[in-house]
């Protein structure tokens, strides 16, 4: 009885280890052609500019509010501790390389993950269920250039607009933490706080908040394009595009660290 319990338990982490790997491969080919289309004409300009206005303008809202809550809280949790080793001139330094380099860019693509990843592959899951993907490729339009292309470039696009935003309103909520507790003038933090990043900081920060977008678009794309059919196949995209978007962000953010060490440090 044991070595069958055993056997299955081999026979299932073997099962889920390759269905693991077969969809790597699966979103690594779907991610090519993304990028065979995204330069062929004709570009669907109309329907990208209108995914960039929801991907961006609808997200600022939830954007705007945890940023500034993290920007509160992260600061009054540390200042206790900077106030009794006498160190509250670096809490401007601090909170700003901290939120720059890391906290801000990995907190909004979670938050966008949620968000959006989980809404495309709910969108082009329900279009895929209720076999509308399949009459625009019967009418001559190319679905993958309309619905897929346009969504991973708007998020591309659109994530690091809604990073740099979102740093800029957590570190002004630090901001009014340190001026009704430590009376400090906006002037001497902010100056402070431009003083503090260099551009090994911003630079890194930024690029890989490119990267964040296209893999929020992605997955969330993948996972709504080839939905099972029934409505159960669509919350199954959903919930699983926001769980695999949030592993491959981990992953991305951990690279991106390890390059940026490799380069600025050695």
């Amino acid at each position: 009885m044991a070595v069958n319990t055993e056997k299955n338990t081999e026979n299932t982490f073997i099962t889920t280890v390759r269905s693991f790997l077969i969809e790597i491969g699966e979103l690594s080919y779907f991610a090519r052609r993304f990028f065979n289309e995204v330069f062929r004409p004709p570009f669907e300009s109309k329907e990208f500019f209108k995914q960039c206005f929801n991907v961006g303008n609808r997200s600022l809202p939830l954007i705007a509010v945890t940023a500034f809550i993290i920007g509160l809280v992260f600061t009054l949790q540390s200042r206790p501790t900077l106030e009794e080793f006498g160190a509250l001139s670096w809490m401007s330094s601090m909170v700003s390389i901290s939120i720059v380099r890391e906290i801000g860019p990995i907190i909004t693509a979670l938050v966008c993950a949620g968000r959006i990843s989980s809404g495309i592959s709910a969108e082009i899951g329900s279009m895929r269920v209720s076999e509308q993907i399949d009459a625009m490729e019967v009418s001559g339009t190319n679905p993958f250039k309309y619905l897929v292309v346009t969504r991973i470039a708007a998020t591309t696009l659109m994530l690091p607009l809604l990073v740099i935003v979102g740093d800029a309103i957590s570190i002004y909520a630090s901001y009014l933490v340190e001026h009704f507790k430590g009376n400090v003038s906006f002037h001497l933090y902010f100056n402070e706080v431009f003083e503090a990043l260099k551009f090994r900081d911003i630079m890194p920060a930024t690029i890989k908040t490119f990267f964040f977008g296209f893999a929020i678009g992605l997955v969330g794309s993948f996972k709504g394009y080839f939905c099972k059919k029934g409505t159960a196949g669509v919350g199954i995209a959903a919930n699983s595009a926001v769980v695999f978007t949030s592993m491959l962000l981990f992953f991305i953010d951990f690279i991106a660290v390890f390059i940026s060490n490799i380069i600025y440090h050695e």
